[in-house]
């Protein structure tokens, strides 16, 4: 982590000098300098001052680059092809633990001919389209605007019951950050 690079960055974005953070902060511009080259590790009670001045969380300053927000424009999403129907899978966003993605489901088609489970939990959102979904021994339909959420772990398959092609949104969450295999 690197917590001196973060202040650094966000007091220049923001066109705030050293000065002045020393003077909202009441800390020396040496010892500040040596904040924001990694030369010394100010305490909580002092990140808290500096967080203060740059007008941001604590929090903020404490984040892990991979843990900040990522953005994905339209035109940037990984498309992929997914099971053994090959269903057109566009991926959203992502952290280490979850995974946002939009699935088109033709006419008839599902996530496999069998049932299938996998480590994790699932949110599903009809956007468009008539699905049924299956989970162990529920099944239910779902029209354009329904949703569902159960646990993966459970074998489970979805399935477009309408005459156009259904688009679900899936939110799935794992503990671990391994694997792709999501549907």
């Amino acid at each position: 982590m690197d917590i001196g690079a973060s202040i650094r960055a966000i007091r220049k974005r923001k066109g705030i000098t050293i000065a002045r953070i020393c003077e909202d902060t009441g800390l020396s511009q040496g010892f500040l300098s040596q904040v924001e080259t990694g030369r010394t590790s100010p305490s909580i009670a002092t990140l808290e001052s500096i967080a203060r001045a740059l007008g941001v969380p604590l929090p903020y300053l404490l984040l892990q680059k991979e843990e900040r927000m990522t953005v994905i424009r339209k035109q940037e999403r990984k498309v992929t092809a997914s099971g053994s129907e090959h269903l057109r899978v566009e991926h959203l966003a992502l952290t280490r633990h979850m995974r946002m993605m939009m699935v088109e489901v033709p006419p008839g088609g599902s996530t496999g001919s069998e049932v299938h489970a996998h480590p994790g939990e699932e949110i599903h959102l009809v956007v468009k389209g008539r699905i049924w979904a299956q989970q162990g021994e529920d099944a239910a339909e779902f029209e354009e605007g329904d949703s569902f959420a159960w646990s993966a772990c459970v074998p489970h398959m979805v399935k477009n019951i309408g005459e156009d092609t259904a688009l679900v949104l899936i939110a799935v969450h794992r503990d671990t950050g391994e694997g792709e295999d999501y549907l």
